[in-house]
């Protein structure tokens, strides 16, 4: 057997490393998301903004998880940042959703940076890419996107928003409307969804400093769960922003252009969150049964009712299959292999798994589970919030049956 080059030495050895510290940020994770379970029930209650909670995960180094190697992060792929998030989500989805944002975003980053290694045409001017990057890196650059508006709803199911960026000199103008703008008191940029004034309007992503003279957030977020998301509308006026902070600006004709990478990045850690508010819900329902012992049962335990059994078998039966459908479906991202109608089925069906399950678990502890000193009520409010993530479970159907039916007529 040959001896391994003093390159390919260094490489392994590299890799060992980064598994080690892989495995380091996740334990981390695991811990923080006990902490934050402890807090869940009141930030519920309060719908205040998490802010001790990323201070938290800013002092672990969680906020740069998944920035580059190169670049003075972790380089967590989908793997990895998605384990990390399933830690946290499983003490507060709300929190967990909050960090979901901005690791996509990260994650747009790295694999621009990686398109155009490659040659292709970039979508991020580097200026910005690396100034968001750095200011990651000192905790202060938290991230998230302002897409829905009021009268156009979600841009996924087409339309331009009315939000005009209108260019003035060497800066652009931003003047809209935004809604369900996740985490909005935390952020440090918004990455707001508008269309040129152009005489050839252009659509695509003007990245605004929340605290930019102009913007205003109006707290109006009052839900039935995931509630600590602090997911305000945020109104623009006239905010001024150099030229070169807009993204990916194309012809507004085109509408919305989803990169099928940041798509399934986002479609993995939505569906996770939901997952593991899922699994917390399971493992309160699990020590419920085996502690309550009904008089009607003459001491014995919930538990060893078959028919309760039977119904929490259907519960691991759904959390044993969104395990797979995640796992298999980051393994294939990271190794650029997945298929391409995959995002949209891991989405689709472990959020439908992730509600039936605790479903399940509610009709199983009765009154119990309705109870709010009882966990199980908040997981399930919680849960419920996951068919709202646009693009709906019922428009993916659809494209995945058009898509079927127009396959069929070649």
């Amino acid at each position: 057997m040959n001896a391994p080059t003093p390159a390919a030495a260094l490489d392994s050895a590299a890799d060992d490393a980064a598994r080690a510290t892989h495995a380091a940020l996740i334990e981390r994770a695991a811990l923080l998301g006990r902490v934050f379970a402890n807090l869940a029930d009141d930030y519920d209650r309060s719908g205040a903004p998490p802010q001790e909670q990323f201070q938290a995960l800013r002092e672990a180094g969680l906020l740069r998880a998944n920035i580059a190697r190169a670049d003075g992060g972790y380089g967590a792929g989908l793997a990895v940042t998605r384990a990390i998030l399933g830690e946290i989500a499983y003490g507060d989805p709300s929190v967990a959703l909050i960090l979901a944002m901005h690791y996509s975003h990260h994650a747009m980053i790295v694999h621009d940076a990686r398109v155009a290694a490659r040659g292709g045409v970039r979508d991020w001017p580097p200026a910005l890419a690396q100034r968001l990057t750095r200011a990651s890196l000192d905790g202060r650059a938290l991230i998230n996107a302002a897409q829905v508006e009021p009268a156009l709803g979600s841009p996924s199911h087409g339309g331009l928003p009315d939000t005009i960026a209108r260019r003035d000199g060497a800066h652009w103008r931003i003047t809209g409307h935004k809604r369900y703008v996740t985490g909005a008191p935390l952020l440090a940029w918004i990455s707001v969804l508008a269309r040129t004034d152009e005489a050839e309007p252009r659509l695509g992503h003007f990245l605004v400093p929340r605290d930019a003279p102009g913007v205003r957030i109006d707290e109006n977020w009052d839900p039935v769960g995931m509630r600590a998301t602090v997911s305000h509308d945020v109104l623009f006026k006239d905010v001024a922003i150099p030229l070169d902070d807009a993204v990916g600006l194309k012809p507004a004709s085109l509408g919305v252009q989803r990169d099928p990478h940041a798509t399934a990045w986002y479609f993995s850690l939505v569906a996770t969150i939901y997952d593991a508010a899922a699994r917390a819900a399971r493992d309160w329902l699990l020590d419920f049964i085996n502690t309550r012992t009904p008089g009607s049962l003459g001491g014995a335990p919930l538990a060893s009712l078959a028919t309760v059994q039977e119904s929490v078998g259907r519960i691991e039966m759904r959390l044993a299959t969104s395990d797979w459908l995640l796992r298999s479906h980051a393994d294939a991202i990271d190794a650029d292999n997945a298929p391409a109608t995959l995002s949209a089925l891991v989405k689709h069906n472990v959020v439908d798994n992730a509600i039936e399950a605790v479903q399940t678990a509610l009709e199983l502890a009765g009154n119990h589970g309705i109870t709010r000193r009882n966990p199980l009520e908040r997981h399930h409010r919680n849960v419920l919030c996951a068919r709202i993530h646009a693009p709906s479970n019922s428009l993916l159907r659809t494209n995945a049956g058009r898509a079927a039916l127009n396959a069929a007529l070649k």
